[in-house]
This record gives structure tokens, C-alpha cells and sequence, in this order.
């Protein structure tokens, strides 16, 4: 599983639909043209994500396909990632995008919601 020593363990992760139900009930989202971000405030020592990838997106070797670079993208910006619950919902249109695209796309939506602090200015 750990191909590059970057895996998100299954604390960190949001599963149970009670979870994604809390966090959309929040109704605190932020988007960009590939990527919606639902955010929610958590009492807890490290965040917990959620991704949801629409059937619409494709078939399933696709739709994991972007789970997976969604999954890596969000385990390299951990560092630099505040403590909250957040669900990452992909839009049409990310199937035909790269590792960098995807990790760019999902950087800018993340710094819209206040999720990924970081120093430097981009």
C-alpha cells in the first residue's frame, strides 16, 4: 500500500456516513473548478478526510484512480494540514487530469478553506 512511504492511516480518515452527514450539515464549502471542500471544526489532535467520487466520473478502475492521487496528494500536504474534518468531493473533469494537476487543483481549494496554512505565497 505504501508505494512512497506516503499512506493516510485509517484514523485519519473519515468513513462512517454519520461523519459525512455531520460534516455536510455544517454546510461550510468551498470549491474551485475540480474539487468541492466541506469543512468542519473538530475537537481531535489531526484532521480526518473524507473523498467522494461521483459514478458520473467514470467507471470504477477510474474512479479509484482519483481516489488514489486524491489519497497521495492530501498525505504530502499533511504538514501543512490544521486539525479539522473535511470532505473532498471531485467534479467532472479531474479524470483527465495529472498527479500535478490534481495536487495543484486540491492545494488552491484547501487554501480557500483555511485547511492548508502554509508560509510561503503562491
Amino acid at each position: 500500500m505504501e508505494e512512497s512511504g506516503l499512506a493516510i492511516k485509517k484514523t485519519y480518515r473519515v468513513k462512517r456516513s454519520k461523519d459525512f452527514e455531520q460534516i455536510f450539515s455544517a454546510r461550510h464549502s468551498f470549491a474551485n473548478r475540480k474539487f468541492v471542500v466541506y469543512t468542519l471544526n473538530a475537537e481531535q489532535s489531526h484532521y480526518r478526510v473524507g473523498i467522494s467520487v461521483s459514478k458520473k466520473l467514470g467507471h470504477a478502475v477510474v474512479r479509484n484512480r482519483i481516489k488514489r492521487l486524491i489519497r497521495h496528494a492530501v498525505a504530502e500536504f499533511a504538514p501543512h494540514i490544521e486539525n479539522v474534518d473535511f470532505v473532498v468531493i471531485a467534479r467532472n473533469g479531474v479524470q483527465e487530469l495529472n498527479f500535478e494537476e490534481v495536487k495543484k487543483n486540491l492545494k488552491h481549494v484547501l487554501k480557500l478553506s483555511n485547511i492548508y496554512v502554509d508560509g510561503e505565497i503562491d
